[in-house]
């Protein structure tokens, strides 16, 4: 019996230390590199400066892609490898409109970063803080940054499909794909924000403008002006490569405009109106609208939950020297 209890306490204890060790692996911490890389931050800041400088499309581009990297493995930079079979995530139809000066900023502030501390920041990392310095630029909140991501050892296109929002989405199916990823539905209103400085091609919303339904060709939902003016700009068989803003009026600041469009019927994609239409959801939207500094602290927090997402620590994974191709 003694013997027993000895080897009951004793498997206890193993397991104990196990999830401890778990535990603090997956802790990531402001000051990661403290010692073997102190200036990452501001080297990463200024290639995003100087790339922002050089195209605004650098801002939603960055934001984006940091979205459908974390949602996708996690946050570990898998969205960034390149694959000569055209197999890779970056290569799934879902990702194919992510902006190539997303990719480029990110690889430029490697680049930086590799030239001070080689073989030490991670791809994911410098994602990270790219994503935070592109809002700061175009005049968002701030907020500080987890480090100690690893970059991930998958990347493949067939597992893309259904970890990501599509634009028709409804409220429900919103909140369970970001319930997936330990974000609730506040998180994802919140979220939803950086589409003040999003833009998209005609192509993700042309149904609501021309074939919503048998009654009405157009989602009654809009905007009648709005719904004419998107008309103009994207006319029934205009070319795969034409975009539009998502916020027709402050496209390059980071503002809680979006969601006072919102409340006018001028939300680009059915999972962006669905925010206001939902009377679940509404209450958010009222409130971000009325109140910008409400909505730039629930945006910085709800951005360091997503980038806890998925991640890679400790052992796992690698610190990958070229962003594109795995050691």
């Amino acid at each position: 019996m003694g013997m027993e209890l000895c080897r009951s306490l004793l498997v206890g204890v193993v397991v104990l230390v196990v999830v401890v060790v778990v535990s603090g692996e997956a802790q990531l911490r402001p000051n990661f590199y403290q010692f073997t890389c102190p200036k990452v931050e501001s080297i990463v800041r200024q290639a995003v400066l100087k790339k922002v400088r050089q195209t605004f499309v650098t801002v939603p581009a960055t934001l984006r892609l940091f979205f459908h990297d974390c949602f996708v493995e996690g946050c570990d930079a898998s969205v960034l490898i390149a694959s000569p079979r055209g197999d890779a995530e970056k290569d799934a139809p879902d990702n194919l409109s992510l902006a190539g000066d997303g990719f480029d900023t990110v690889i430029k502030a490697k680049q930086a970063v590799e030239a001070r501390c080689p073989g030490v920041v991670s791809c994911a990392d410098v994602l990270a803080i790219a994503a935070r310095d592109v809002v700061v630029l175009s005049g968002g909140p701030s907020f500080t940054v987890e480090l100690g991501r690893r970059d991930g050892l998958i990347s493949q296109a067939r597992r893309v499909a259904g970890h990501l929002p599509g634009p028709d989405f409804n409220l429900n199916i919103l909140a369970n794909l970001f319930r997936m990823n330990n974000l609730t539905t506040h998180d994802m209103i919140a979220l939803s924000g950086a589409h003040t400085v999003g833009f998209s091609h005609c192509s993700r919303f042309a149904k609501r403008l021309y074939a919503f339904g048998p009654s009405s060709p157009v989602d009654p939902s809009f905007n009648l002006p709005y719904a004419q003016l998107l008309m103009r700009a994207c006319p029934r068989d205009v070319g795969p490569t034409i975009a539009v803003n998502m916020d027709p009026f402050t496209p390059t600041v980071f503002d809680n405009v979006y969601y006072r469009n919102l409340l006018k019927g001028e939300g680009l994609f059915t999972s962006d109106q669905v925010l206001f239409s939902n009377l679940l959801s509404r209450p958010v939207v009222k409130k971000f609208a009325a109140d910008q500094s409400s909505f730039f602290r629930a945006f910085a927090a709800s951005m360091v939950k997503l980038g806890r997402v998925g991640v890679k620590t400790g052992h796992q994974g690698e610190i990958r020297t070229d962003c594109t191709a795995f050691n």
